[in-house]
């Protein structure tokens, strides 16, 4: 049996180390947020991780253990490791990744690279040390790409190496400014998330954040069906424009 709570950073670990699940926490820290939804993710994610049914999920695991990674994300080449790589199989090393989590201070960035975040998550799982029965980029934001490549391809990259992208759009406000788009939701499930049973769960009110992120992360240990409301499989042909956030860059009123 491995320790608990064993951080994997630089991929050094033992090349028999195996877990369920290889799961990248993928977070939007652009502009583009609210001042507080940065801390609400981190808060949200922190509960989760905490959580006895997420720690019940991960004890229905075939090996009864998970690797994850959190990182932060805005534009092409702004992405920061906050919580390396570490193994969670005992309650106790959800907390200790949850402590480490909410200690760690926020850094705002720039403009909104989906693509950016989805290729820096995976150069971490090709990195993190693990065997993993499935892997999966856990990609939450609240606006359409922007800047560095379009992020079709990015995905696309993604799912010919087996790897599932899903989704947690945030829906906190009516689209009001110039970098939002309508219908972020139809935005992440045709134009961002992608492979093996990819979903997404939108959050609509600040309230449900904790609710959503912890249903979210127990779908994704479990890896079992969902209500058809919660999962949203990308499509092959998008009704949505995926160069949606780009266009709006090159508005002459964009800054």
């Amino acid at each position: 049996m491995l320790a608990g709570g064993m951080l994997l950073a630089n991929g050094a670990a033992p090349a028999e180390t195996r877990v369920d699940l290889a799961l990248v926490l993928a977070v939007d820290v652009s502009f583009s947020m609210e001042p507080d939804e940065p801390d609400l993710q981190r808060h949200g994610f922190a509960e989760a991780l905490q959580s006895p049914e997420v720690h019940r999920a991960i004890r229905q695991g075939m090996l009864g253990r998970i690797a994850v990674v959190y990182l932060e994300w805005s534009g092409a080449f702004d992405q920061q490791i906050v919580v390396p790589w570490t193994i969670i199989e005992q309650p106790a090393d959800g907390v200790a990744f949850a402590e480490r989590l909410s200690r760690s201070p926020v850094h705002r960035m720039g403009y909104t690279s989906i693509s950016g975040g989805i290729d820096f998550g995976v150069r971490q799982l090709r990195q993190s040390g693990v065997q993993a029965d499935r892997q999966v980029i856990d990609i939450s934001g609240d606006g359409a790409n922007n800047t560095g490549r379009t992020v079709t391809p990015a995905r696309d990259g993604v799912l010919t190496q087996g790897i599932t992208i899903n989704g947690l759009p945030i829906m906190l406000k009516r689209p009001d400014g110039i970098w939002d788009i309508d219908n972020l939701d139809l935005y992440f499930r045709d134009c961002v998330i992608g492979g093996p049973e990819a979903f997404l769960i939108p959050v609509r009110e600040k309230a449900h954040f904790i609710k959503a992120i912890t249903a979210k992360i127990i779908r994704e240990i479990t890896d079992q069906w969902q209500p058809r409301s919660l999962l949203q499989p990308a499509q092959a042909d998008a009704s949505t424009n995926c160069l949606a956030g780009e266009r709006r860059r090159h508005q002459p009123t964009a800054r």
